[in-house]
């Protein structure tokens, strides 16, 4: 295991706190009224292969935006929403290449789509909460920040096993002091930020994409991307290959930081 200590000074730099740049797309108690896991009028689907518990990294911060410096290792998290052919064709481009990524996805997306979380795990991938609806958590009363991470929660349990890997506030890259209680609360030790915004949401095309991610990537980079836009499927496998030249793999979260 790589030691933390080495890296947990400068990840700890992090200041808390909602970031205004937008971002779009355990016990765990379950929340009254959600709706259930598989649609209604349907079978429930078959459970995925379990998902991994949520890692915890002693030595590490709350928040982890990047991981060692040392290494030869990145990770490309997805934010979890879109159509599920272009998911498919994305986790498709990783595979063919070798590589693994980290999918937070959003539980209302899971209730739509739920044989997307075997798709991902049963790909070697790894799969985390990223809040029910997508609002604005750092925005929300306590209560309600709450159901947005335990109601995702809930989705994942239900469908995986475990509540996922990791948890990321949804419209901030950072979480205030009190949203990142509130995961802990859920069963999240940690809150997974990123050093890297592809600012592949918008829409920019892929070239843009590959070059916003190739320019700003170094050794235990987190990078932040979204599953559901052409622009990033056509540019996934360029920048495999650029993190291949420069001697870097992608590998999921959990084994950038362990």
């Amino acid at each position: 295991m790589l030691r933390a200590a080495a890296w947990a000074a400068a990840a700890g730099a992090l200041a808390s706190g909602c970031d205004p740049h937008r971002d779009v797309d355990s016990g765990v108690v379950r929340s009254a009224g959600g709706p259930s896991p598989s649609r209604a009028g349907h079978a429930p689907p078959a459970r995925a292969r379990a998902a991994r518990p949520p890692t915890r990294v002693p030595g590490l911060p709350v928040q982890i935006a990047h991981g060692p410096r040392n290494g030869r290792a990145v990770a490309l998290t997805f934010h979890g929403r879109g159509d599920p052919k272009m998911a498919t064709a994305l986790l498709g481009e990783a595979e063919r290449a070798g590589a693994k990524v980290t999918v937070l996805a959003i539980g209302d997306w899971l209730d739509e789509q739920p044989a997307m979380a075997r798709r991902i795990l049963d790909g070697g991938h790894e799969l985390g909460n990223h809040t029910m609806h997508h609002r604005n958590i750092c925005a929300l009363p306590a209560a309600e920040a709450y159901a947005e991470i335990s109601q995702c929660a809930d989705r994942l349990r239900a469908l995986t096993g475990t509540i996922g890997s990791w948890f990321r506030p949804s419209q901030a890259r950072r979480a205030t002091d009190l949203v990142a209680g509130l995961a802990r609360k859920a069963g999240y030790p940690h809150v997974l930020s990123y050093g890297v915004d592809s600012l592949d949401a918008n829409d920019p095309g892929a070239p843009a994409v590959q070059r916003t991610v190739l320019d700003a990537v170094e050794p235990g980079s987190v990078v932040s991307l979204h599953l559901g836009h052409a622009g990033t499927v056509a540019a996934l496998p360029p920048i495999l290959d650029g993190l291949r030249r420069r001697g870097l793999r992608a590998v999921t979260t959990t084994e950038l930081v362990t």
